[in-house]
């Protein structure tokens, strides 16, 4: 995979959820945005607070570790290490957009075990958080993806390089974005 190549998935998806947030998910009710369709399903505010806790970790670390990394140079070729393809594959959806596994929640990024994480301003928060998101990606354009190195949320001690990472959060917050979108088509969800 090229870096361009890398640079344009991370955008178009990142793009595409900023418009589902604008046409779709603002113009929910609070009925809808707290509707689940079972009591062990998330509603579409308890996914975006998941999605913020992601956001609240690896929007502060992209940006601080492209603008103090010393790896400047650019290189036109991308190789993702094993560690690195096997998160993003595993959040990446399929090709008729299905969510190919679940994968289980951290705690303290899971809505339910953590009601916390539910601020009251969710879809809000995801809009911001996706267009800096964008910028962050931009700017990343700038740095040797291969070269630096973004510390997993999970553990400190495991990283990623920074193409890997932004592909793991763009991926994951695509398929949370469908997941929105099929709460939204199920056949209960509330009309207002």
């Amino acid at each position: 995979m090229t870096t361009t190549d890398l640079i344009q998935i991370a955008t178009i998806i990142t793009q595409s959820n900023i418009e589902i947030i604008k046409v779709s998910v603002k113009k929910m009710s609070d009925t809808q945005l707290n509707w689940k369709p079972a009591e062990t399903s998330w509603s579409v505010n308890e996914v975006l607070s998941h999605l913020n806790e992601y956001g609240r970790y690896y929007n502060p670390v992209f940006l601080r570790k492209i603008e103090n990394t010393r790896f400047t140079s650019t290189k036109e070729a991308f190789l993702s290490s094993p560690l690195g393809r096997s998160a993003w594959k595993s959040m990446k959806l399929g090709n008729v957009k299905n969510i190919r596994r679940k994968i289980k929640s951290a705690k303290d990024s899971n809505p339910t075990v953590t009601p916390s994480l539910l601020e009251g301003e969710q879809v809000n928060t995801f809009a911001n958080q996706q267009n800096e998101l964008l910028s962050i990606i931009n700017k990343s354009t700038a740095v040797n993806i291969r070269r630096v190195k973004i510390p997993i949320s999970r553990s400190k001690v495991v990283r990623l390089r920074l193409g890997d990472a932004l592909l793991f959060v763009v991926y994951h917050n695509e398929r949370h974005m469908q997941q929105i979108l099929n709460l939204q088509n199920s056949p209960n969800f509330p009309v207002h």
